[in-house]
């Protein structure tokens, strides 16, 4: 491929490309290995990655359509349509049609739902927190608004806002 003028350094078209100058290349590498480790630790706990998305956003976000929770965690929307229902089939989660909107179903965490995602806090925060080690809560934040904004230019421009 042949350089073309203006092409930053990190661009693949660019001559003296080499992955690690891309940003992207970081993000994919550092949530594989994330996500190799939330399996394995999840594992132990016998637990998913699909069930510990669904109830660490119902904890934190409260009732969500199936449709937040898949924007959320990232997932198919059949991928967390068949989980919620496994979940609401183990007692741990609730279905209900949303008051503002009878085709939008929303799901809550029941209190046994809240005891499964307690047990499997500790590990999971241990891995957060391991995973962290050496940033400060300054630099974590900057990373975290850098990431946003990555993500939000990128919506904007892929999904025609």
């Amino acid at each position: 491929m042949s350089s073309r003028p203006g092409r930053p350094s990190n661009h693949l078209a660019h001559r003296a490309f080499h992955k690690e100058d891309s940003p992207f290349y970081w993000i994919a590498r550092v949530n594989g290995e994330y996500s190799r480790a939330l399996e394995r630790t999840l594992k132990e706990v016998e637990c998913d990655i699909p069930t510990w998305r669904i109830l660490a956003m119902l904890h934190d976000g409260g009732a969500l359509s199936v449709t937040e929770i898949a924007t959320h965690a990232v997932a198919k929307l059949s991928t967390i349509t068949r989980a919620v229902y496994r979940l609401k089939a183990q007692g741990l989660v609730t279905t209900a049609t949303s008051p503002t909107d009878a085709r939008v179903t929303m799901i809550a965490l029941t209190r046994s739902g809240k005891k499964a995602l307690q047990r499997i806090l500790e590990p999971t925060t241990e891995l957060l927190e391991r995973s962290l080690a050496g940033l400060s809560p300054a630099t974590t934040k900057t990373l975290n608004q850098l990431l946003k904004v990555l993500l939000e230019r990128f919506l904007e421009e892929h999904n025609g806002q």
